[in-house]
């Protein structure tokens, strides 16, 4: 069952809820807990993140494994835990994510909110208003926040707030939270919901007469009882609807119908689709192409020399200690970093997509394609969250109500290619097709779409022949222009995340890497031993053969994979750091790690280095994700299907590996 626990502390924020020094403020234990509750689509994170500064902490609520986004904010003269729920049209659950919205929100279990915020579109009223309903049935007390009142406007529909509140008897309060717009005045009817504290819930069914017969009264008929209930609170909902909304009828059809009719038509809107992603990934490879290099020329030269300098400053120029920060931090936490333009861009981007709307409609477009592998719409959502990390998108495949839905999507799940890849193709695009590294980039993206067709059709073939799928069923948020703070906000939050994972793996891989490379293997000394006779070569020579048939038998490139293992990110910091230890001299040159690595393809494939190089992408593409990844799924899935799934992976990316690099040696 749900509880309420003590508030975590949120970092600093800005916005309505901060202090005057721009700090967030801490929700004490025992602070007034504040539940978001809406449907998908309406506004409510968008709101939170208003509330809170765009600054908040994920985390499992407890008994369940759903997760939840808190932060503190500043209501009156005290600190509110403000809880974002996640996203249910009512509070009868259809999966794990809307029970919890039920438990927290009825209190089962655990202790009450203290006030309950339901953020409800005015372009939906009528459906919006379910909900409201619900939660009027109870004695919490209960703020609307009424958002969509642009696209309402646009829509020729107009709803009068006080009315609206007479009706539904509670505050009903218009806002913008994309634009802050109505955010201190939603504070301001939460802090007297506060200090009122439990109300008298509205009148539900109204009860039998006495002189009924027995053999009508609905308490005898359970059905009945649940169709009286529904029928009295959609009369409910038609009179607050009646009394406060008006509408003008539309002669024709709005430009973003028209535009609709294109992003979600059959063949045209999977077709926009792909060529909306490909103009991102052109955008993000040639845009940041030039603050790469100035970064890779910062690190391997200034920042390198600084480095040295200071080792030898401080009396450990001969140690092994020389080695770590140079070859080590410097090299491959320094060559994790030049890629932070790129996936800043790419992040700003996706964004925009998603704040202007259109990244709803590709959820429309990919219906299609779930329904064929028996998945139902809503699978998108983790798909599509997998392409960013497939931690939580593993994670976020608790939304889907069939455990055999969830299960299969989860082993989809680890075949999106996820942003950690990307730094990796970007290196081997550029590095190997410099003239069309955008192309290759995007083509590794479709390559992924089209393993997760594959994979899953061959699944449901053979494990869940008889795995049905239900429609999709989903608000289309109108189209709108992004706004600029949003957006960053939301670019800033996922860079910081990216940084935040990759950069403590990466000094812990750097350090066991570093590590197993002074470890000779027969003759030499720890730290003093040609990285090709350290036991770090050994062990990638022993896995290499096992990669000639796909063209990158050789130890470097191998070893490389060993460490993505952990993490994606890791495959180019592991990189830098060999080629630095095995040519130091070179690595003040900033192009040096492309020129070894054309030097290790061409020889492991026999100069057939770009059919080598297509296969290594695959090959990271589809093999085991990393370890993140890996218990995320356990604790989704079990170690059973778990161990089935890497044993799949490793399969399908070898097999893929050896097709690509044997069917292109020959054509090219």
């Amino acid at each position: 069952m749900s509880t309420v626990p003590p508030p975590p502390r949120p970092r600093a924020a800005t916005g309505p809820s901060c202090h005057e020094d721009g700090s967030a403020p801490r929700a004490p234990r025992g602070a007034p807990v504040v539940v978001l509750a809406g449907a998908p689509n309406v506004g409510k994170s968008t709101l939170f993140n208003a509330l809170t500064g765009a600054r908040r902490t994920v985390g499992n609520w407890p008994g369940t494994t759903v997760e939840v986004g808190r932060g503190g904010c500043a209501v009156g003269g005290r600190v509110a835990d403000v809880v974002d729920l996640p996203g249910a049209y009512s509070l009868d659950p259809l999966s794990p994510d809307e029970a919890l919205t039920r438990d927290v929100v009825l209190a089962e279990g655990g202790a009450r909110p203290d006030v309950v915020v339901v953020v409800a579109s005015a372009a939906h009223l009528a459906r919006s208003l379910y909900l409201v309903a619900q939660v009027r049935e109870t004695a919490l007390p209960v703020v609307v926040a009424l958002t969509m009142g642009d696209v309402a406007a646009r829509r020729r529909v107009r709803v009068d707030a006080v009315a609206l509140a007479a009706a539904i008897g509670c505050p009903v309060v218009p806002l913008d939270p994309r634009r802050r717009n109505g955010v201190d005045d939603l504070l301001a009817a939460v802090r007297t919901a506060l200090g009122a504290g439990a109300v008298r819930p509205r009148r539900r069914v109204e009860q039998p007469a006495d002189d009924q017969p027995a053999d009508e009264q609905s308490a005898d008929d359970p059905l009945a009882d649940e169709l009286a209930l529904a029928d009295e609170r959609f009369a409910w909902i038609d009179t607050a609807v009646t009394a406060s909304m008006s509408t003008r009828a539309m002669t024709r059809r709005t430009w973003s119908d028209r535009i609709d009719r294109l992003a979600t038509a059959p063949v045209v809107g999977p077709l926009l689709f792909l060529g909306v992603m490909w103009l991102v990934f052109q955008a993000t490879t040639t845009l940041a192409a030039p603050l790469q290099d100035a970064l890779d020329a910062l690190v391997s030269g200034p920042v390198t020399a600084a480095g040295g300098r200071l080792v030898d400053a401080v009396g450990l120029g001969g140690t092994p200690v020389r080695g770590l920060l140079l070859d080590g931090v410097i090299a491959g936490v320094g060559m994790l970093l030049t890629f932070v333009p790129l996936m800043a861009l790419m992040f700003l981007l996706l964004a925009l997509l998603e704040d202007s709307g259109y990244m709803a409609r590709a959820a429309v477009v990919t219906d299609r394609l779930m329904s064929r592998l028996g998945l139902p719409g809503r699978a998108f959502l983790p798909i599509v969250v997998g392409f960013g990390c497939n931690v939580p998108a593993v994670a976020a495949t608790r939304i889907l109500p069939d455990a055999r839905h969830r299960v299969l999507t989860a082993l989809l799940v680890p075949f999106t290619s996820c942003s950690a890849r990307l730094t990796v193709y970007v290196l081997l695009a550029t590095t190997f097709f410099p003239d069309h590294a955008g192309s290759v980039v995007f083509a590794m993206y479709v390559v992924s779409i089209v393993l997760v067709v594959l994979v899953g059709l061959a699944l449901r073939a053979t494990l869940w022949r008889a795995l049905g799928a239900d429609p999709l069923v989903i608000d289309l948020p109108p189209y709108q222009r992004p706004t600029a703070r949003l957006s960053l906000s939301v670019t800033w939050l996922r860079l910081q995340g990216f940084l935040r994972t990759a950069s403590g793996i990466i000094v812990a891989t750097v350090v066991v890497v570093w590590l197993l490379q002074s470890i000779p293997v027969g003759a030499g000394s720890f730290g003093d031993v040609p990285v090709s006779e350290s036991l770090y070569a050994a062990l990638s020579r022993s896995v290499a053969p096992l990669l000639a048939p796909a063209g990158f038998g050789q130890w470097e490139a191998v070893s490389a994979l060993l460490v993505g293992f952990v993490a994606k990110e890791a495959v180019i910091s592991s990189w830098a750091q060999t080629y630095a230890l095995a040519a130091p001299a070179s690595s003040q040159d900033p192009g040096a790690l492309g020129v070894q690595l054309h030097e290790t393809f061409a020889v492991a494939s026999g100069g057939h280095t770009g059919a080598a190089v297509a296969a290594f992408m695959v090959f990271l593409l589809a093999y085991t994700p990393c370890v993140a990844t890996l218990a995320a799924q356990r604790r989704e899935l079990g170690t059973r299907w778990t161990a089935f799934g890497v044993g799949l992976q490793l399969v399908v990316a070898w097999t893929l590996a050896v097709l690509v690099f044997q069917v292109g040696r020959v054509v090219s």
